[in-house]
């Protein structure tokens, strides 16, 4: 049986938790359409999507030289597809790996698949991380590859081997249910999907993520070794054990800040996001809503905030 990560203990956030500092590294080239060298076993290609979620663009990457497994082969994109099977030259494609089914980062698998007969592994179909409640709908349906179907699935610890290279997987739900990054054990690094990024936080909205299952996921990063990230978006992260003590503080930050919105006399999430987010562009204001409702959500469940009947985005909330 699969090992799974343990969830973490309620406990309020504590201002001790706050020292580190989150800073952001934006400086990075795409260079679409060319596969860029980062280690002797590693290359990487960037899908031309760029927008506000995707900076850039999806992160592709080659892992191997004799045989190659590729991860995330990005959205339904023939050219990006065309661009990684010129990069792989004669070198077969063993798997074709996926670390989470949105459509920036999924599709481009069964692209791929039909060009190259290679297997397709992941964590399972597109699945949200909890049940909706009665009448809810879901405003993320629309970014979810719910075609997508595995030819292997994997639990956290599995690993996949070609030659010379080992991929262990890693589960880490949060930005979405069936989360995976994968360790390179040759080089101590991790391919970190959507779930750490050097150039923006998460997204983490439900119900597709679960800000419980993201923090958990972080701890058990933290008692990890690898020295290097390669993230879905982005460049590398360089420091990744300093990344993710900020990004924990960061996240335990804004369960302060709903904390004390609602000792404040907030009781929505939209009072709330108005003041937390007011640096923030209205245009990315629904997205932040979301954000917000995963903490919100996830201190209903710790007991730290109480409302009447299931959390929802438009419920009225209160201190507990």
């Amino acid at each position: 049986m699969s090992k799974q990560p343990h969830r973490r203990q309620p406990r309020a956030p504590k201002d001790t938790d706050l020292a580190q500092p989150l800073v952001h590294d934006r400086s990075f080239e795409p260079h679409h359409g060319d596969a860029v060298r980062l280690t002797p076993l590693v290359r990487r290609l960037t899908a031309p999507n760029a927008g506000p979620f995707t900076f850039h663009g999806t992160n592709s990457y080659l892992v191997g030289d004799k045989t190659l497994a590729v991860i995330d082969p990005g959205p339904d994109d023939a050219t990006h597809v065309e661009a990684i099977l010129r990069a792989a030259g004669t070198a077969p494609i063993s798997h074709i790996v996926v670390t989470h089914t949105h459509r920036d980062h999924s599709p481009g698998a069964r692209l791929l698949q039909r060009l190259t007969g290679a297997p397709i592994v992941g964590a399972g179909p597109h699945r949200a991380a909890r049940l909706l409640s009665s009448g809810e709908v879901n405003v993320l349906d629309a970014s979810g590859d719910t075609e997508h179907q595995p030819d292997q699935e994997l639990g956290h610890g599995a690993t996949l081997r070609g030659d010379g290279w080992t991929l262990e997987a890693v589960a880490t739900p949060g930005h979405t249910a069936n989360h995976l990054a994968f360790a390179l054990g040759e080089e101590n690094l991790l391919f970190s999907g959507d779930h750490v990024m050097a150039w923006s936080t998460s997204i983490v909205a439900p119900p597709d993520g679960s800000m419980a299952d993201y923090m958990a996921s972080l701890e058990m990063l933290i008692g990890r070794d690898e020295r290097r990230y390669l993230p879905g978006h982005g460049g590398p992260v360089e420091d990744p054990q300093t990344y993710l003590q900020a990004l924990k503080a960061h996240r335990q930050g804004r369960e302060k800040s709903v904390l004390d919105r609602l000792a404040a006399g907030d009781e929505t999430i939209a009072a709330m996001v108005a003041t937390v987010y007011r640096d923030v562009p209205q245009a990315l204001h629904p997205a932040a809503s979301l954000s917000l409702f995963a903490h919100v959500e996830d201190l209903v469940a710790r007991g730290l905030v109480g409302c009447e009947g299931p959390p929802e985005l438009a419920s009225r909330y209160r201190l507990a």
